[in-house]
């Protein structure tokens, strides 16, 4: 006798639940296991290489019907809460909310961690430093205005390490209590956000004022309770803060892209790795050829540097620092001995991070 469709939902609902209970079961195990590695890790909960192993492993097994982006979310989750098993974790972040190093961080730790919003760059790393926080999301970088110097200027001054970097595609929306562009005199945003939507100001507002803030999202917030007034902000900023959007994706890049760095307490200096990314600053003696002669070992022993910048250390006028990135394959021996060798040729180093 056929079944009818009240029948067919009934069975699949109950076939639903025992999967849902076997689920649950499995769930509770993966946390007790995950409790038990925490003493073999010295007490480290988080474990970004290793989580970001599993989330690649699951994803390349999976034949669906979820699509990968919902395996990582889902597993994401899972991933925080058996973290939360073994201790809760809490996160600072460059604040207030709606920004986006707070989607960053969610995205990155999972609902289950604890998130506090800071005002400041230093103010995150200040956490951290402290022990208020177990990690920090700070921005580090943009594909179209380069550094942000204040993260620069922090990692060398705080007693930090780069754990884990995170690269993330950038749009910036023009928003405000005014429901029309051309009520708009004042423009807030950071500085880094003006910068990157300089084109689109210039060209749309070119009489407006442009007022630096700390954050976009901050930029948001005092947009809130000021007229012919708008922020460059974040999406979500609008609904949090009951702002209109007034024009979207308004930076002058589609390709706009900025780097996080997950930080947390420096206890030891990193140590170098295979296949990882080793971050260093480091500060040179007056005399010509000196950043050749300190650089020519990554050369002759062929390891990749990905990135050189210079920096007022702000101690003495026109002493710099220079910041350097390069990649670790298998030559690991090798890339300690020209950090060595670097170490030995300046008077200043200091390796920011290692990681993958």
């Amino acid at each position: 006798m056929k079944k009818s469709k009240k029948q067919e939902l009934k069975i699949i609902r109950k076939n639903i639940d025992k999967i849902d209970e076997k689920l649950l079961v499995l769930l509770n195990q993966r946390a007790g296991q995950a409790k038990k590695t925490t003493k073999h890790k010295n007490n480290a909960v988080y474990d970004p290489k290793r989580e970001r192993e599993i989330l690649v492993n699951l994803t390349k097994k999976s034949t669906g019907p979820l699509p990968v982006p919902a395996v990582e979310l889902i597993y994401g989750e899972i991933l925080s809460a058996c973290r939360e098993a073994q201790a809760p974790l809490r996160v600072s972040f460059l604040g207030p909310e709606g920004s986006n190093t707070e989607e960053v961080s969610k995205k990155r730790f999972g609902a289950s961690a604890s998130f506090f919003p800071q005002q400041t760059i230093s103010d995150v790393l200040s956490s951290v430093e402290s022990g208020d926080s177990e990690y920090g999301i700070v921005p580090l970088e943009n594909s179209l205005e380069g550094p942000v110097v204040e993260t620069l200027d922090g990692l060398v001054e705080k007693n930090v390490t780069i754990v884990s970097q995170v690269e993330v595609k950038i749009s910036h929306y023009l928003m405000s209590q005014e429901k029309e562009i051309k009520n708009i005199t004042k423009i807030y945003s950071h500085p880094q956000a003006l910068a990157q939507c300089k084109s689109y100001v210039q060209k749309t507002l070119p009489n407006a004022e442009l007022i630096e803030t700390q954050s976009t999202a901050r930029a948001a917030q005092i947009a809130t309770g000021k007229k012919k007034s708008a922020a460059i902000a974040p999406r979500l900023c609008s609904s949090l803060y009951s702002l209109n959007i007034l024009d979207k994706n308004i930076q002058d890049n589609a390709s706009n892209t900025t780097m996080f760095a997950l930080v947390e307490k420096n206890r030891a200096e990193p140590v170098i790795l295979k296949n990882s990314k080793v971050s260093v600053v480091f500060s040179l003696d007056h005399k010509p050829g000196s950043l050749h002669d300190c650089l020519k070992s990554f050369r002759a022993s062929k390891i990749n540097l990905t990135k050189i910048q210079s920096r007022p250390s702000k101690k003495n006028d026109w002493d710099y620092l220079f910041f350097i990135d390069f990649l670790v394959e298998k030559n690991s021996l090798e890339a300690q001995k020209c950090l060595k060798t670097l170490r030995g040729a300046t008077p200043f180093l200091k390796v920011l991070g290692v990681f993958t």
